[in-house]
C-alpha cells in the first residue's frame, strides 16, 4: 500500500511538472510538444477550449487501447497522470519565462522529458503516443524516446501549416530533446546481465520468478576461501527491472554478491515486455 501511495505521489508531482513545462516554456511561444498532447496544444491555441480539456478528449480512445494491451494498473496510473496534467494546465497560468523561443524549446523539452521519463519509470504514462509507443516496444526492442520522436514528428508538420515554420522547427527541437531525456531516465531498452552469488538460492530464485518475466539459470558453486556451498543465479534484465530486483535482494539476502554489467546484444528467447 505504501509503495502504491509513493508511486502515485511521484506521478502526481511529475504530471504537474509536465504542465509547468508546457505553460511556462512551450505554449507562450507556440512551441508544441508531440503526439496527442501536441495536437491538444494546437486545438487549445486555435479554439477557446483549454488545452487541458483537449488532452482528456483525445486520450480516451488511446487509453482504451492501452487498457487492452498494457493492463489495468498501468492505464489506471496513466488516467491519473492525464487528469492531473490536464487540471494543472487549466490552473497554472501561461507565463513567458523568456522571450527567446530557442531557450524555451530547449528548457521546455528537458523539463518535460525528465518528468515524462519519471512517469513512465513509475509504471504510468502521459497518455497519447506514450501508450502507443509502449505497445510497440513490446514487439520491437528500440529506445522508447526515439520511437516517441518518430511518432510525434507529425505534429511538426501540422504546426508548420497552422503556425510559422520557424516555430515548427523549434517544435522539432523540443520533441527531439524530450525524446533524448526520456531515454536517459527510462532506459528500459538497455539490457543488463545480472549474476547473484547467494546462500539462499532457492528462496531468491522463487521471489525473482514471481516478480519478473525472465528465465534464470542456476549454477552450483562453492566459495574458494570458505568452502561454503553457494548458488549462482544468472539472468538478463532491462535496466528498468533493476529497480524491482534491488529491494528483493536486500530483503532476502543482503550479504549476496551481486554483479551487474551492461549487455551489448541479446539474442535468443528474450522477452521484450
Amino acid at each position: 500500500m505504501q509503495s502504491r501511495i509513493f508511486r502515485l505521489t511521484i506521478i502526481f508531482i511529475s504530471s504537474i511538472v509536465v504542465a509547468f513545462a508546457f505553460n511556462f516554456f512551450l505554449l507562450p511561444h507556440e512551441v508544441l510538444t508531440g503526439g496527442v498532447t501536441g495536437l491538444a496544444m494546437v486545438f487549445g491555441l486555435m479554439t477557446p477550449v483549454n488545452t487541458g480539456y483537449w488532452i482528456v478528449l483525445l486520450n480516451i480512445p488511446i487509453l482504451i487501447l492501452g487498457w487492452m494491451k498494457l493492463g489495468k494498473e498501468f492505464i489506471g496510473n496513466s488516467v491519473f497522470s492525464v487528469v492531473v496534467t490536464s487540471i494543472a494546465l487549466i490552473y497554472i497560468p501561461i507565463i513567458e519565462v523568456t522571450q527567446d523561443a530557442l531557450l524555451s524549446a530547449v528548457f521546455g523539452g528537458v523539463i518535460a522529458g525528465a518528468a515524462i521519463g519519471v512517469i513512465i519509470r513509475f509504471y504510468s504514462s502521459t497518455g497519447g503516443f506514450d501508450v502507443v509507443s509502449l505497445v510497440l516496444i513490446k514487439k520491437w526492442d528500440v529506445p522508447l524516446g526515439g520511437l516517441i520522436f518518430a511518432l510525434n514528428s507529425i505534429v511538426v508538420f501540422i504546426s508548420g501549416f497552422f503556425f510559422a515554420w520557424e516555430l515548427a522547427l523549434y517544435t522539432m527541437l523540443s520533441i527531439y530533446i524530450t525524446g533524448l531525456v526520456i531515454d536517459r531516465v527510462h532506459t528500459r531498452h538497455i539490457k543488463l546481465s545480472l549474476m547473484v552469488v547467494t546462500s539462499k538460492g532457492d528462496e531468491l530464485k522463487k521471489e525473482l520468478l514471481a516478480n519478473l518475466v525472465r528465465g534464470i539459470t542456476v549454477i552450483e558453486g562453492q566459495g574458494a576461501y570458505s568452502g561454503e556451498r553457494k548458488k549462482v543465479l544468472y539472468t538478463v534484465i532491462t535496466r528498468y527491472e533493476l529497480a524491482i530486483i534491488r529491494p528483493i535482494l536486500k530483503e532476502i539476502d543482503p550479504q549476496a554478491f551481486v554483479s551487474v554489467s551492461e549487455s551489448m546484444e541479446v539474442m535468443g528467447n528474450f522477452r521484450r515486455d
